[in-house]
């Protein structure tokens, strides 16, 4: 990451690793935000690279990053690139980690950061798998660490109207993998990677489901235990061929002025007292 000049916090760096051990000493600890960026390397269909999830992840953050005020104390952690992805692993290339050790790993890192004095956490998350994992360490780490604790996924950011539009209400509940969301967002980061020769409309196999069942297929009732091959074979899910650069430089930067507000909204929030 790029370094950046120093805030009216004293920072000189949005990045943990870019300070020194005496850097974190003048913190104020007392209002700094710890984000933990968590992502994935695994599998996108044939057109896109193993990388996707932690580039779009590190692509918000970086958008976010000129909307945040030069005086909120935010710190971004190390990016964890491998996440819970065995819905992936008959597709050669894709790496995971059990839940067990991501809840180690998650959880060991919060207790360091609390080491350091900072009170206040955010995981930032960028794959669906590591969802339910993540809300369970951030109820630990509350319980455990005393922390003011959050999970979100960027996805799930409010991107307005517009953004949102840009893509078809089909798209946004089918479109769950590697499709036209996804695809365009690699485009606008990493055009080089994407081989759009190979994008399809990938169909998803939970279309003829929704449309059979009421209960079953309405994608809110029930949940499928699901590989992904299941919902299509070539591993990607959704309409990636008309997926543009345009479209995923608008993502990203909704998602990155959502990003910074978020951040902006939880520095007026109190961590937990002691105790409680």
């Amino acid at each position: 990451m790029t370094l950046h000049k120093a805030t009216s916090t004293g920072l000189v760096s949005r990045f943990w690793a870019d300070l020194t051990t005496h850097e974190f000493d003048g913190l104020d600890k007392s209002s700094a935000i710890a984000v933990l960026p968590v992502a994935a390397t695994e599998q996108h269909g044939p057109h896109l690279s193993v990388s996707v999830d932690t580039d779009l992840l590190e692509g918000v953050i970086k958008a976010a990053l000129p909307h945040l005020a030069p005086e909120l104390p935010v710190l971004f952690l190390p990016t964890q690139s491998v996440g819970l992805s065995p819905e992936h692993n008959r597709f050669a290339g894709t790496l995971s980690l059990s839940a067990h050790t991501i809840i180690n790993l998650w959880t060991d890192i919060a207790e360091s950061v609390a080491k350091t004095g900072i009170r206040k956490l955010v995981l930032l998350n960028s794959h669906g798998g590591n969802v339910a994992v993540m809300d369970l360490v951030a109820r630990d780490v509350r319980a455990r660490l005393n922390m003011l604790v959050y999970s979100v996924s960027w996805f799930n950011l409010p991107l307005g109207d517009a953004v949102e539009h840009l893509f078809s209400a089909h798209e946004h509940r089918f479109g769950i993998h590697a499709g036209q969301i996804e695809t365009a967002m690699m485009l606008a980061l990493k055009p080089e990677w994407v081989r759009m020769d190979l994008a399809e409309n990938f169909t998803s196999a939970s279309e003829q489901r929704a449309q059979q069942f009421e209960i079953l297929g309405n994608g809110k009732s029930a949940k499928l235990g699901w590989q992904i091959q299941d919902y299509n074979a070539s591993g990607a899910v959704g309409n990636a061929q008309a997926a543009t650069a345009e479209q995923g430089r608008d993502v990203l930067n909704a998602a990155g002025r959502a990003l910074a507000k978020l951040l902006m909204e939880l520095d007026q929030v109190a961590a937990p007292e002691s105790g409680t």
